[in-house]
């Protein structure tokens, strides 16, 4: 069983979401419009958008299949869309010195999740704002995320556990999706970017970072 997947139907892990099969089930970190929303969230705080970067470990399967969801959504919106295709730390600060966009989109797995506090340095010495789908990587210095919130997935989880030592069998149960999502922003790094915050994000955020 997975408390926590990337996209476990595009990447093959289970054969559909209702009807998983095999010997696994469990829960999804994605919901079909996150990309979408946070795109519309990110246009909110940079509202003369017109050019965004997305970097992503194109070693990750999930990564992969998320940025290419990210360019699509992107595009539809008019927005200029380039990539940072990252598979190692030191792909990194190359990548985001060479950029000339407006705002960078970070597609979080483990490389980046061990890297982001150089992410968010580098990105703000760059003057970027950015996009995340994790609150440790905004914790670390970067603009803005939404995404699912893990302690309500990792709760969710034992009621799987608990079915399945009661006898239930991980293919027949439906893998589920988030229902609750956060939304943190961290003003300290909005301020110094010379970014007013929307009243209306503030007032809805989970948390503000001061």
């Amino acid at each position: 069983m997975f408390a926590v997947a990337n996209d476990p139907l595009g990447t093959g892990l289970v054969a559909s979401l209702a009807r998983p099969g095999g010997n696994v089930t469990g829960l999804s970190n994605q919901a079909s419009d996150l990309d979408a929303k946070r795109l519309e969230l990110l246009r909110e705080v940079v509202p003369n958008l017109h050019s965004l970067a997305i970097m992503a470990n194109v070693g990750y399967p999930a990564a992969v299949l998320e940025m290419g969801a990210i360019k699509t959504n992107a595009r539809k919106l008019g927005l200029d869309v380039m990539t940072i295709e990252i598979r190692r730390a030191e792909d990194i600060a190359s990548g985001i010195t060479a950029l000339n966009a407006e705002a960078l989109y970070v597609v979080t797995d483990p490389l980046v999740a061990s890297n982001r506090i150089a992410i968010n340095t580098l990105a703000f010495e760059a003057r970027l704002p950015t996009m995340h789908s994790v609150r440790d990587n905004v914790e670390a210095g970067g603009l803005i995320c939404y995404g699912p919130n893990y302690p309500d997935l990792f709760r969710r989880a034992a009621d799987y556990v608990n079915k399945i030592l009661r006898g239930a069998k991980p293919g027949d149960i439906p893998v589920e999706q988030p229902t609750k999502f956060d939304l943190v922003i961290n003003l300290t790094t909005a301020k110094a970017l010379g970014l007013q915050i929307p009243d209306r994000l503030l007032a809805i955020a989970d948390e503000v970072i001061e």
